[in-house]
């Protein structure tokens, strides 16, 4: 397995990736994937196995916290999961974070994910109390506008 910088010739897969996601991740359009890979490229990496793309996380420095990277979308491909793609790819978002002095990694899910959930402890997040349970999982109400719950997850990192 390659994992690479998201980068313009590999648009197109990593949209159509994306559109695999549903129902609780949704493809952006190609343009956002342009603008993700030419901002943002060293936390949207890309696994590749024969030079099919085969994961992609889209993730991104904060610039109000510069400590902290946000994990927006992690998808593998279905015939490729169980076999450490999103552990390579988040394992690449932590070597740069800790390049940067980064002290959180967070993502979120949606309080239905349970597959997702799932594979955010495995890979050593830790669900963040929140307003609610739903299932022993915490969510925080409205935490990605009005009526979208959801819970959140994090890495605690050691700055340098």
């Amino acid at each position: 397995m390659k994992i690479t910088p998201l980068s313009k010739h590999l648009i197109g897969p990593v949209h159509h990736l994306m559109t695999l996601g549903e129902p609780f991740i949704f493809a952006r359009t190609t343009s956002d994937y342009w603008a993700y890979g030419e901002l943002f490229a060293s936390t949207c990496p890309v696994a590749l196995i024969d030079d099919e793309v085969v994961g992609a996380v889209m993730a991104f420095r904060s610039q109000v916290e510069p400590n902290e990277i946000y994990i927006q979308d992690v998808m593998v491909h279905p015939g490729h999961r169980n076999h450490g793609v999103a552990s390579a790819l988040l394992g690449s978002i932590r070597d740069q974070a800790a390049t940067w002095g980064c002290t959180r990694l967070y993502l979120t899910s949606e309080p239905q994910n349970t597959a997702a959930q799932a594979t955010w402890r495995k890979l050593g997040f830790v669900n963040v109390p929140g307003d609610y349970e739903v299932d022993e999982v915490s969510i925080t109400k409205d935490f990605k506008g009005m009526g979208k719950d959801r819970a959140v997850f994090e890495v605690r990192l050691h700055s340098r």
